[in-house]
């Protein structure tokens, strides 16, 4: 079973390394009308408004602009209009840039900014989603996000779950144990679970099952 006791101070510019290498070409070749279409995962923002938000993040975390407030949804809003007259070959730049260089920046954090490269990949997710492109919240990085997410509930005592995965060989475990709470049990396949811990919509058709918990408890981002 995995079970992330130790951090990997390296696990969150991996994610990140990976995703911008199958992103990065994706949103090179799309056209430009693409970018307005609506994302369903954050109301009133298009995919040009994520991407502003993904790649104003990271610069963020790369510059080291940590101000309190930050990442807050008011802080969010003022990085996507600040960006709002760029065009999105510079976004994208900006994203490649922060993708690249935020790894080494996170490392040295102690884990408190780990969550910043979970929440890229799955909004990288929410553009291929709105874009009806395969592979949302699964794809090269969920390798990397699933330990991740295993450590972030762990290091924010989330509640303790028990995840069989359909579509990955080892169970994973996640949160903490409390002691006075058995942990809960989720079976179903990967994306499902990444799904349910980022407060996305699921997947038409798709099947799991959640003992022990309220899907409200799983959201991490909400």
């Amino acid at each position: 079973m995995t079970d992330v006791r130790v951090r990997d101070p390296e696990l969150p510019g991996h994610l990140l390394t990976v995703e911008r290498d199958a992103l990065v070409p994706l949103l090179r070749g799309r056209s430009e009308g693409d970018f307005g279409v609506a994302v369903e995962a954050c109301p009133g923002w298009s995919v040009r408004d994520v991407l502003a938000h993904c790649s104003a993040a990271l610069l963020r975390v790369v510059e080291r602009r940590l101000e309190e407030g930050v990442f807050s949804p008011e802080s969010n809003d003022r990085d996507i209009a600040e960006r709002a007259e760029w065009p999105v070959g510079r976004i994208v730049d900006e994203l490649e840039r922060g993708m690249t260089e935020a790894g080494p920046v996170l490392a040295k954090g102690r884990g408190v900014l780990d969550a910043v490269a979970l929440g890229e990949w799955v909004h990288a997710g929410d553009v291929r989603e709105a874009w009806g492109e395969p592979e949302a919240y699964r794809g090269p990085g969920l390798p990397y996000a699933l330990p991740l997410l295993a450590f972030v509930t762990r290091s924010r005592g989330h509640l303790a779950l028990h995840a069989d995965l359909d579509d990955v060989d080892e169970p994973l475990r996640l949160g903490a144990d409390s002691g006075d709470r058995t942990p809960a049990r989720f079976i179903g396949d990967a994306a499902t679970l990444v799904r349910l811990y980022s407060g996305r919509r699921l997947a038409s058709g798709v099947s799991y099952e959640l003992a022990g918990a309220d899907v409200g408890e799983l959201n991490i981002f909400g």
